[in-house]
């Protein structure tokens, strides 16, 4: 068994939508509900203003508005990582200091996107974020969206800072994620729902999941399936979620898009999403319902639904 980092967040993270009203404001007590029922269902922590939760179009207000939301409804039951990138390095330290006060217990926080920074620039935009703020860092490496990778060299180097802790990788290069495994006490989260156990099997702490908005459950069971000494039934418990993963995160559409579609249709906070993304076409849904109801009923016989 692969050496494994103490997960500072757990294992099973959920990268949360935001939920707004039919007019489009923030919804925040639909956000405690559906907070509530993802921790009540297998979830250890809850990342919040991520690209899944349209942080691109939430003010700074409502983004401290749904950590304490969020917060007050899940108490010490689960971790709460508030997404704070921007690519403005002195907006990003008013943003980390402003979940601090709002009751965070983490932050994401990713390269700078579309100016593509050298990598001298991007250590040196995540240390003045690490050094302004009190709470362990997630460092977001995410380069088909910002344009920039976080190089394993700079990794390693930010990996002497005691306050980033973990990575959330979409890199999609675990050649260079098992060098920076083998050499820190990084822990390792997967945000690419098709890599959980992958990422798990070479010593990754777990998974920061969009699917896992409709499926906490399922997702959980992959990991503790690994966990129990059986790796066969992770193995199909991961292929099981492959119809649904690419419907919702590899259709052309955003996964904010396509979780609130298949929320909306469970009857879960969801409400629409905001301009410039649109909601997704009925046949959209109609798949995204096929594929959810398919991964279910294989759930529901293994007790994991």
């Amino acid at each position: 068994m692969t050496s494994r980092r103490t997960p500072p967040f757990g294992r099973a993270l959920c990268a949360m939508i935001t939920p707004f009203t039919d007019e489009g404001l923030l919804d925040l007590d639909g956000a405690q509900r559906l907070a509530d029922r993802l921790v009540s269902e297998g979830c250890d922590g809850l990342v919040l203003s991520g690209t899944t939760g349209e942080s691109p179009t939430t003010t700074d207000a409502e983004k401290s508005a749904l950590v304490r939301a969020v917060a007050d409804a899940v108490g010490d039951r689960a971790a709460i990582v508030a997404g704070i990138g921007t690519a403005d390095t002195r907006h990003t330290v008013e943003l980390a200091l402003e979940a601090e006060k709002a009751g965070a217990d983490g932050l994401l926080v990713v390269t700078p996107y579309y100016s593509r920074p050298p990598q001298d620039a991007v250590e040196a935009h995540f240390r003045a974020i690490a050094d302004a703020s009190g709470l362990p860092l997630v460092l977001y490496d995410i380069p088909g969206r910002t344009g920039t990778r976080i190089e394993p060299e700079t990794m390693l180097r930010l990996a002497g800072h005691p306050r980033v802790v973990a990575v959330k990788d979409c890199s999609y290069d675990l050649l260079g994620t098992q060098k920076v495994l083998a050499r820190t006490e990084l822990a390792y989260y997967t945000g690419c729902d098709e890599y959980v156990l992958a990422m798990y099997a070479i010593g990754g702490a777990g998974y920061i999941s969009t699917v896992a908005n409709v499926t906490p459950r399922h997702f959980r069971s992959i990991l503790d399936a690994f966990d129990g000494g059986d790796p066969d039934e992770a193995v199909r418990l991961q292929q099981l979620t492959i119809p649904l993963t690419e419907l919702m995160m590899a259709s052309g559409l955003p996964g904010s898009v396509t979780t609130k579609a298949l929320l909306g249709t469970l009857g879960l906070p969801s409400g629409p999403v905001r301009a410039p993304l649109r909601p997704a076409g009925r046949d959209a849904v109609d798949g995204l319902r096929a594929a959810y109801a398919e991964l279910t009923a294989h759930s529901d016989m293994v007790g994991t639904s």
